[in-house]
């Protein structure tokens, strides 16, 4: 038997950290002993426990490891990360060490690096002068960068229990259709407010993420994002080049892929609108001038230029047009993200599978999360793909919004 003694700490009983840690030994093969377990007495104290896990193989081992690291499970013998150059530009090597968007360390000559702003699946690279690490896509790495390999001398560190319980709490993120959904948005709307007082005290710098969807226009939700943006409660948007142009056809036309959102039925020749609005903002030569002229004086483009909302449009392959200021290289559009990302305490992911699962992969694990699609699917492949944090909320968009709007005090 290879035998490997780890250490987990933190608040592992009541977190569930130490049950899982010992599920997964279990299933995957191999077995356990609690050498020592040290509970906390207090609300604020922390747990520690050492597991000797024994596996039949070193590769069975290994699995096991990787597998238990995420919740914070250290080898008790502390050594060194290892590294080797990038091959080449753009490529890893073998056996990188893929990341998960927990806080994360790597030792080196015997000191712990915080490694910053911690993303899934990506590499870490060790800068030696000055002594430095951080996280980069396979894309971004350089021949020759010192890329973290193996699992040695890499800790990462499970979420912590929220000091006040409310919907993000730990544990609390299951997707269900007949959950409740009010609580859940009071206490979205709860954390906004506070975000907001903060930035007007000067307290705090923390943004506002919202993601969303072209359906968000179609089901009657503009009215309510747009009165959002406008009261300063948004302060970051991810969306393509469907939402902008179908919310400046509905400020134009008052449809919205051809359809009368004032009547509820198509109209004659409406499937065009949203092809002659985008002609019309590209002869302009922006969204920003189409607002600047009065074209286009309502609406949630309309609200994030009044708000100097910082906004990423990322196209996809069935655009048209595009409108101008849509990024149409996925690789430009995944860095323009990430370099938003830094800052956001709340993220809302609204009506689109796209852009919920490319935010929920580029958020930390820290960022309180909201996924709202009214097909339950969509949060639940984004917890499946590792987006832990996020609260799934079955619901269609257009409620949704109506709803936090008016918890935020909208009297609409």
């Amino acid at each position: 038997m290879i035998v490997q003694s780890i250490t987990i700490q933190g608040h592992i009983i009541d977190s569930l950290i130490l049950a899982k840690v010992l599920d997964a030994i279990v299933m995957l093969g191999g077995t356990f002993t609690l050498s020592e377990v040290t509970v906390g007495t207090r609300r604020e104290d922390t747990s520690h426990a050492t597991i000797l896990i024994e596996a039949p193989t070193r590769e069975l081992l290994q699995e096991i490891l990787k597998t238990i690291q995420p919740h914070g499970a250290v080898i008790e013998t502390e050594e060194d990360c290892t590294v080797e150059p990038a091959p080449a530009d753009g490529i890893l090597p073998e056996d990188f060490y893929a990341t998960s968007h927990l806080s994360t360390q790597i030792r080196w000559q015997g000191n712990w690096i915080d490694v910053p702003q911690p993303e899934m699946d990506v590499a870490i690279i060790l800068k030696t002068s000055p002594l430095s690490a951080r996280m980069v896509s396979m894309g971004s790495v350089e021949k020759g960068d010192l890329v973290v390999t193996g699992r040695k001398g890499v800790r990462v560190f499970p979420l912590e229990r929220p000091k006040e319980r409310d919907v993000f709490g730990f544990m609390e993120a299951q997707v269900s259709s007949e959950r409740p959904h009010h609580h859940i948005i009071a206490d979205v709307a709860k954390r906004m407010k506070a975000i907001q007082q903060q930035r007007k005290d000067g307290k705090g710098s923390g943004k506002v993420l919202f993601a969303g969807g072209p359906a968000i226009i179609h089901a009657g939700g503009r009215e309510a994002l747009a009165w959002i943006i406008e009261a300063g409660y948004i302060h970051v948007l991810f969306c393509g080049n469907a939402l902008a142009a179908h919310d400046m056809e509905a400020s134009l036309y008052g449809t919205s892929l051809g359809y009368n959102l004032g009547i509820g039925r198509s109209v004659p020749h409406g499937h065009e609108h949203h092809l002659r609005t985008i002609n019309r903002i590209r002869a302009l030569g922006s969204i920003q001038k189409a607002i600047e002229s009065g074209l286009i004086k309502e609406g949630i483009m309309a609200a994030c230029i009044r708000q100097r909302v910082q906004m990423v449009l990322a196209g996809t392959i069935r655009d048209d047009g595009p409108l101008p200021g849509v990024i149409t290289d996925s690789i430009q559009a995944q860095e323009a993200m990430r370099a938003a990302i830094p800052g956001v305490g709340l993220a809302l992911l609204v009506a689109s599978t796209l852009h919920a699962v490319a935010t929920g992969n580029l958020l930390p694990a820290s960022s309180p999360t909201v996924c709202v699609d009214i097909n339950p699917a969509v949060p639940t492949k984004l917890s499946d793909r590792g987006s832990f944090q996020a609260v799934g909320l079955v619901m269609d968009s257009s409620s949704f919004l109506w709803e936090l709007a008016r918890e935020l005090g909208w009297k609409g």
